[in-house]
């Protein structure tokens, strides 16, 4: 990939079966060692479950949330935060706010739908 700026299409901004709306900023197999995405997550929705084959950090631009660990609370999320997933963990995020959760979504590397997997919602 050569050196290049990249506007994304918000009218690509797609709602995935994760419960949240996703809008692909920047994945290409010419840069392997990442990917970056906006995540959506409306009041009162808890993402699906899943886990990554990579590690993924969470960056929030706006709203407020609470993240999972492995079916536990790992803690409140707020703008300016960033989350640390590391790869194979459980994750998923619920927006406990009155406005949209929003946030970056960088994955090291880059994300591959052969790399997500969904898990069983059982919580604590």
């Amino acid at each position: 990939m050569e050196s290049q700026i990249i506007r994304p299409d918000p009218d690509r901004e797609s709602l995935t079966e994760e419960r949240c709306s996703i809008l692909e900023i920047l994945n290409h197999p010419d840069l392997p060692a990442l990917s970056l995405a906006s995540a959506r997550v409306e009041p009162g929705v808890r993402t699906a479950n899943h886990a990554l084959d990579f590690d993924e950090v969470y960056y929030v631009l706006s709203g407020e949330g609470v993240m999972y660990f492995d079916g536990e609370q790992a803690g409140a999320v707020t703008a300016g935060d960033s989350v640390v997933i590391r790869r194979g963990v459980a994750q998923c995020i619920e927006n406990t706010g009155s406005e949209d959760l929003v946030f970056l979504c960088i994955c090291n590397p880059r994300f591959v739908e052969t790399g997500y997997q969904a898990r069983e919602e059982t919580w604590r």
